[in-house]
């Protein structure tokens, strides 16, 4: 049942036919999704048992971090039990009967437009209006009849919405592709015969090489690092140094979200992780889960 997702329900955020639906169900073939309006509102699903398993991007290769899911991760308890990669192909809809050059406006999420900017340009599409998402301006365009505005969003969009495809993968860079997390409330069980991912986050004191020392536990240990991402720690956002100045002076504290090419499962990473712990002021594990090794 896990690996088909038959008889699981999976939280997205988005409309029907978002990239992220297609995402969940690339992840579990066999699921029955369920939208939800907000990120946080997909993690609450699962910790409310509404949902099994919520599906959410994590990193975009053009866009770069989501932020909002990296903070909510800290925020809730649920664990991430899989990643899964999912190539993204925007397309320009529109009404029926609509052309490109009746156009005047594109609607989308802010990061597809931006994604899409130098060719909705060389269109002759000027405008742009942001929205909370892309199947979300499919479905808004459609409902309120527009002739002059065009979406950009997925085929299933297009399809799901009773809209033209005017033009196919229109982002201005071939290579994009988007990274989800796959979140449960109670981790797997980590393993060491295939290729597995841990995820961690940890702070550390305020000093010099502080951060030097808690990488060097990896790298003494031949363990890979695929991503690091710093965030501002919210609950202690600002901390006193006394820099030798007449008054003190406030850093931000930061925390530390990382990656590493190893499972929990195998002793070398486990030392590494005690390791930390020694002077870390802080350490969660997130996640030790298989690697996705298919095709975006």
């Amino acid at each position: 049942m896990e690996a088909s997702g038959d008889g699981l329900k999976v939280a997205y955020q988005g409309c029907p036919g978002a990239y992220s639906e297609a995402a969940a169900k690339k992840a579990y073939p066999s699921c029955q999704t369920v939208p939800c309006e907000y990120f946080e509102t997909a993690f609450q699903a699962v910790e409310n048992w509404v949902a099994d398993r919520a599906v959410l991007p994590l990193e975009n290769s053009l866009g770069g971090s989501i932020h909002r899911n990296y903070d909510l991760l800290l925020r809730h308890r649920l664990h991430i039990v899989g990643d899964v990669r999912l190539a993204v192909r925007h397309c320009l809809l529109a009404n029926r009967g609509v052309k490109i050059e009746n156009l005047r406006s594109a609607m989308s999420h802010p990061q597809a437009l931006a994604q899409c900017e130098q060719t909705l340009t060389k269109l002759g599409i000027e405008h742009r209006e942001a929205v909370d998402d892309t199947a979300g301006a499919a479905k808004l365009i459609a409902e309120h009849k527009l002739q002059d505005t065009g979406a950009v969003a997925s085929s299933l969009a297009a399809q799901l919405y009773g809209l033209d495809i005017l033009a196919e993968n229109i982002q201005d860079d071939t290579d994009n592709i988007t990274r989800f997390m796959m979140l449960a409330r109670e981790p797997i069980i980590p393993r060491t015969d295939k290729p597995f991912k841990t995820s961690i986050v940890f702070s550390l004191e305020e000093g010099p090489g502080q951060l030097f020392k808690a990488l060097a536990v990896f790298a003494l240990r031949k363990i890979n690092l695929t991503k690091m991402e710093s965030r501002p720690h919210k609950k202690k956002p600002l901390r006193l140094a006394d820099d030798n100045c007449s008054a003190p002076l406030k850093h931000f504290d930061y925390l530390f979200y990382v990656d590493l090419e190893a499972s929990m499962a195998d002793p070398n990473a486990q030392n590494a992780l005690a390791n930390l712990k020694e002077f870390a002021t802080f350490l969660r594990v997130l996640g030790s889960y298989p690697t996705d090794v298919s095709e975006a």
